[in-house]
């Protein structure tokens, strides 16, 4: 399990409520349902979780088809690494609003647009840090004040702004929104003119946080894991 500090720990505490969809000892996916039962109906939400949210089953899997069946999750920012979290951990930003039950119980969700500001992006906290200019195109996508209908995805299908359909999203195994479509040009490019230093370290990280998702699973199934600290400037 990952801490809000990015950190894999474990947590024996188990929180059991009437409001919630599911029980479980995961602190994030907790998080996720308290604002669910707090958002009003017409309220708004923006949520920073970890990539395990979008993709852990069991509880995980029950609370995001709550999600698209009764929220509109209509927007997912994939953030880069270390952003929000540290330790290697990537980052979502999750939007979605309440809406009143629907007479004819067909869901709320009816297309996720998913922003990838994860691949082929090289920050970090100090050196290379995320700015307000980076997010600009993202706002440019999102077009806040205006209809979603007006959205357009990338025209490369390579780029970063992508819909999925309900009926899509559902589909896929524990309802897995963890979407990846993007291709890192670093990887398939020796003369993509990345330093070496800065495709290091994108490999630690990635490293560290395939790590931390192993020993989230080890401790879930009750091992004893001691996991290294790593930091990445």
């Amino acid at each position: 399990m990952i801490g809000q500090d990015g950190d894999v720990e474990k947590e024996d505490i188990q929180y059991d409520r009437d409001d919630f969809t599911a029980t479980t000892t995961n602190k994030q996916l907790n998080f996720l349902q308290h604002i669910m039962s707090l958002t009003a109906v017409g309220g708004r939400a923006a949520v920073v979780l970890p990539d395990n949210v979008l993709f852990e089953g069991g509880a995980g899997e029950k609370i995001r088809r709550k999600l698209l069946d009764e929220f509109d999750l209509h927007t997912v920012l994939r953030l880069p690494t270390g952003i929000f979290y540290a330790g290697g951990v990537k980052a979502n930003v999750l939007f979605f609003e309440k809406k009143p039950p629907r007479a004819d119980g067909k869901p709320h969700t009816t297309d996720t647009w998913f922003y990838d500001l994860r691949t082929g992006r090289h920050f970090t906290l100090k050196q290379r840090p995320l700015t307000r200019a980076h997010l600009d195109d993202f706002v440019a996508a999102y077009r806040p004040g205006e209809p979603r209908s007006t959205r357009v995805e990338s025209e490369d299908e390579n780029g970063p702004f992508k819909k999925f359909g309900y009926d899509e999203l559902i589909a896929r195994d524990k309802v897995n929104l963890d979407i990846t479509w993007m291709k890192d040009p670093a990887l398939d490019d020796a003369d993509s003119g990345l330093p070496p230093e800065v495709i290091a370290e994108e490999i630690v990280r990635d490293l560290q946080s395939a790590l931390n998702e192993f020993t989230a699973i080890a401790r879930s199934l009750g091992g004893e894991v001691d996991v290294p600290e790593a930091e990445v400037e």
